[in-house]
């Protein structure tokens, strides 16, 4: 038999090294529900329906089902912490610039580097018997900054429990786009000044006015032996990429009229983004040029949540940003 209606639920399945659905997979495993009416739920999802919960669609409960019982309100914390996740999610665009994530069960964290020459990034022909040429691995001098993003969630409980779980997930999507988008202002900072260990960004050119396609050339070719995969820009700059002649091809033109998705000339993804200023330009290879550190997950204060003291609550997420490879990202100036 099936064992998720029979687990107890407490606070202290909470504020452990890993979180809240990884001890729920731990005591009710998912393999278990292979070829039931119950496959596809993962062990959190398992519990919503063990309390006959519905947090979106038609019907969605009132925020009051949760605390309907003391087992049924440990829950709410991860509804909260989910719903914040999928608005990070949802408007998060630091996939397409990261290309590795750390995560870390502590504050201190020193990554590592290595900082080839021009001679080291040759792939050369190594004789029988011959020397072969050495990559050397080392830790950076300084430690890699976390910055904590969050908001306080101001609200009391009885302004809360009537309303419907679908809406209050709309509020709570708004909080995980806000985190998402302060860490996309600290990626491009870590990108343009560097992580405190003097890799500040290489400028391609310093032009006059706006960008234009020879700049942009000029980007991709800096790059060599890496590749250009990414170009930010500012929505004005991006704008003025996007009316280039080479641009109004047609393809570039059906391409972005039938699915908005942008491209380039040069074939990089172009993301638009108001964190970078009007008058910089950032290409970079997303598959090199920087990493992701993050310190646990979305955190909630857990025991207010389940306690019903809503009036002052904080949801946060810890996270920072290194260079992995510092000639991988350049920039134009103008």
């Amino acid at each position: 038999m099936f064992s998720y209606d029979n687990i107890s639920l407490e606070k202290g399945m909470y504020g452990l090294p890993y979180s809240f659905s990884t001890v729920l997979e731990s005591l009710d495993p998912s393999e278990q529900y292979v070829g039931s009416s119950l496959e596809g739920l993962d062990a959190y999802q398992r519990q919503l329906k063990r309390f006959d919960i519905r947090v979106s669609g038609k019907g969605s409960d009132a925020v009051e089902k949760f605390f309907r019982t003391s087992s049924s309100a440990a829950l709410f914390p991860e509804y909260v912490a989910r719903a914040v996740r999928q608005g990070m999610e949802e408007a998060n665009i630091l996939p397409q610039i990261v290309a590795t994530i750390t995560n870390i069960d502590s504050l201190d964290y020193r990554t590592i580097a290595s900082v080839p020459t021009a001679d080291e990034k040759e792939l050369k022909r190594v004789n029988e018997g011959a020397y072969i040429p050495e990559t050397t691995v080392r830790t950076k001098e300084n430690l890699v900054k976390l910055n904590k993003r969050g908001r306080m969630l101001v609200a009391s409980y009885e302004a809360l429990k009537y309303q419907k779980l679908d809406l209050f997930t709309v509020t709570l999507k708004q909080i995980g786009a806000y985190i998402a988008r302060c860490q996309l202002n600290d990626a491009i900072d870590v990108l343009l000044n560097g992580d405190g260990n003097n890799n500040a960004i290489g400028t391609v050119a310093n032009t006059q006015g706006a960008v234009c396609y020879a700049d942009l050339l000029k980007l991709w070719n800096h790059l060599d032996p890496y590749s250009l995969t990414t170009i930010i820009a500012s929505p004005a700059t991006t704008e003025g990429i996007l009316t280039l002649s080479e641009m109004k091809d047609a393809t570039a033109g059906l391409n972005f009229q039938g699915t908005g998705n942008m491209v380039t000339p040069l074939g990089a993804n172009l993301i638009k983004t108001g964190a970078i200023a009007n008058n910089t330009v950032i290409g970079l290879d997303k598959n090199c040029a920087l990493e992701m550190v993050q310190a646990g997950d979305i955190t909630t204060e857990y025991d207010k949540l389940i306690d019903r003291q809503l009036e002052r609550v904080a949801i946060t997420s810890t996270a920072g940003f290194a260079k992995i490879f510092a000639d991988a990202s350049a920039k134009i100036s103008y």
